[in-house]
């Protein structure tokens, strides 16, 4: 149930304000008072007023002055005003009209008219305010997204400039995994989750020292130990943050492989999360169509047959299939800077 609405009453005349009071007591209304212009201006600001009464006739400021100053204060503006008025002039309607006037009411009151429309007024300027406050949200929650998102690729971009060999890797294989999730059927809302996953893929390697993410030789037993910690690392760090909770598939099981042999659970087959099984065919691409210190980018030859050979074995052989056809006529060139 809806709480009472506010309605001030702005009347010189108090048998003007009894009888509006005798007609609207009973409708549910707080219902407020004022004799002239300027209190009701101050109350108004006060009170916040769901609607005004306002007489048009009053000593001081009249009606149509007190409805200017109410339109040109950003906390009033939007609040209706019904003017009551003994005139019925078409001049004196148009210059209500000129200054704000929501509606007319001609005096002697008619009990039936005004309780009518007050009460129609009233129901729409919940409904305005209703539809103020959601669009307000709205606003607020896209704010808070953009926040996110800006957060979220800061620390990307902190991480692969860390690992200076990936240059712009994230982004990459951030686009291609959402155009290859899209092909295999994953719904536009779940491509938000997944496109987070993506690029938070290595979030864990934060925690790797530069001596054993930086090694330009093989890795140690124990370093390897290290290395490979990090998947559980990004999950340390991302299931705290409610909005990434859906995000895990990716940082958590891009290692895993097909057959089993994988890291950090070991996990095969359909078993491995299907946005971490795309990712994995994305990463192995990106990485030999990329140039590396250590050697040059493969030719597009090579790394598809390559990936046909992991097909199966390191790589989902559906996902694999998919993901070529769908470079097809691609080259290593406009994979790697144009994606």
């Amino acid at each position: 149930m809806s709480s009472p609405s506010n309605i001030l009453i702005v009347d010189d005349d108090s048998r003007g304000r009894e009888t509006l009071e005798a007609v609207l007591t009973g409708l549910g209304h707080n219902l407020h008072f004022c004799d002239n212009g300027l209190d009701a201006l101050k109350q108004a600001s006060i009170l916040q007023p769901d609607l005004i009464l306002l007489d048009v006739m009053m000593p001081g400021i009249d009606g149509f002055e007190v409805c200017r100053r109410i339109r040109a204060d950003p906390l009033l503006a939007d609040v209706p005003v019904v003017m009551t008025t003994a005139l019925d002039d078409k001049a004196s309607r148009l210059e209500g009209i000129e200054a704000g006037a929501d509606d007319f009411i001609s005096k002697p009151i008619d009990r039936m008219e005004i309780r009518a429309r007050v009460n129609t007024i009233i129901r729409l300027n919940r409904y305005r305010k209703l539809m103020k406050q959601q669009a307000d949200l709205l606003q607020a929650h896209h704010e808070l997204q953009d926040a996110y998102e800006a957060t979220l690729k800061g620390w990307v971009r902190a991480l692969d400039f860390r690992d200076n060999e990936t240059g712009d890797h994230s982004r990459r294989v951030t686009l291609l995994t959402v155009e290859l999730a899209r092909l295999m059927g994953i719904n536009e809302d779940e491509l938000v989750h997944v496109r987070r996953s993506a690029l938070l893929h290595d979030i864990g390697k934060i925690a790797v020292p530069d001596s054993i993410l930086h090694k330009t030789g093989p890795l140690t037993e124990a370093e390897w130990d290290i290395m490979r910690k990090h998947p559980q690392i990004a999950i340390e760090m991302l299931e705290p943050i409610e909005y990434l909770r859906p995000a895990l598939a990716i940082p958590f099981n891009h290692h895993e492989r097909w057959d089993g042999t994988g890291y950090p659970r070991g996990i095969k087959g359909e078993e491995i999360p299907l946005a971490a099984r795309i990712f994995a065919v994305v990463d192995v691409w990106d990485a030999l169509s990329s140039d590396r210190p250590y050697r040059k980018a493969w030719p597009y030859d090579k790394i598809v047959e390559h990936m046909r050979q992991q097909s199966g074995t390191h790589l989902d052989p559906k996902v694999v299939e998919l993901f070529l056809q769908m470079m097809v006529g691609a080259s290593p060139d406009t994979t790697t800077s144009g994606a």
